[in-house]
């Protein structure tokens, strides 16, 4: 199954078949308070408060649950303006036993500030639907250290991924684009090869992007049709 589409996330989620999906993955906006914008694409990422925010976002997770697998999980990529509420929602929607990691994806890029310690990660939030019957395969990556050289290792919860610069190949001009290197780590690690998954908020497509190349089927949808076009032109290259 291949299917991208312009719509709204509580809208197009309806449309799927309980208990259908492996990964639930989800790049939301962040309610920065401002316009993301880019050569390629804008959209309007601003609640009138974080309340506002968390109200909009439990809704459509509470549309999405039923459609995933009891063996399926959910990874939720959010940073530090929502995190803590997040994982709060999470633990009341699913269970405190359903929480499997907090992943930390740490990059280099970004400003920094006199006034605190820069802010260079965003978090990835993964719980699962059954604790005792979720997908998982470890990815592993090289070590680093020197007893270890040249061999692999399973990855930690701190990821890292460098974030994509502005002379990336794979850069197409959408905002907050996430690298495909991120996507299919995660997509590799918890959706089985012939598993689903789906994604909300596609954006730029990377998710759905990293699901084909990884031969999984996949289903996402946007609101924003700057997004649907990027995203389709990304999956016609493969």
């Amino acid at each position: 199954m291949q299917d991208i589409e312009q719509s709204e996330w509580i809208d197009h989620v309806q449309r799927l078949g309980d208990g259908t999906v492996d990964l639930f993955y989800v790049d939301p906006p962040f309610n920065t308070g401002k316009a993301q914008a880019g050569d390629a694409g804008s959209y309007m990422d601003s609640w009138a408060t974080t309340d506002a925010w968390v109200e909009w976002f439990g809704d459509r997770i509470k549309a999405t649950i039923p459609k995933i697998k009891q063996t399926g999980s959910v990874l939720i990529h959010v940073d530090w303006r929502t995190s803590h509420r997040v994982r709060v929602l999470l633990d009341e929607l699913l269970g405190e036993d359903r929480f499997v990691n907090h992943l930390i994806w740490r990059y280099g890029l970004g400003g920094s500030s006199p006034r605190r310690f820069a802010r260079k990660h965003d978090d990835i939030l993964f719980y699962c639907i059954d604790p005792k019957r979720y997908y998982f395969e470890p990815p592993m990556v090289p070590a680093t250290s020197n007893r270890m050289k040249g061999q692999l290792k399973k990855a930690t919860d701190v990821l890292d991924i460098p974030t994509l610069n502005n002379m990336a190949d794979e850069r197409v001009g959408y905002p907050t684009q996430k690298p495909l290197a991120l996507l299919k780590m995660l997509v590799g690690a918890c959706c089985p090869e012939d598993g689903l998954v789906y994604d909300p908020c596609c954006g730029s497509g990377t998710t759905l992007v990293a699901a084909k190349q990884l031969g999984r089927s996949f289903r996402g949808c946007d609101q924003n049709p700057q997004a649907i076009k990027v995203a389709q032109d990304r999956l016609a290259l493969g």
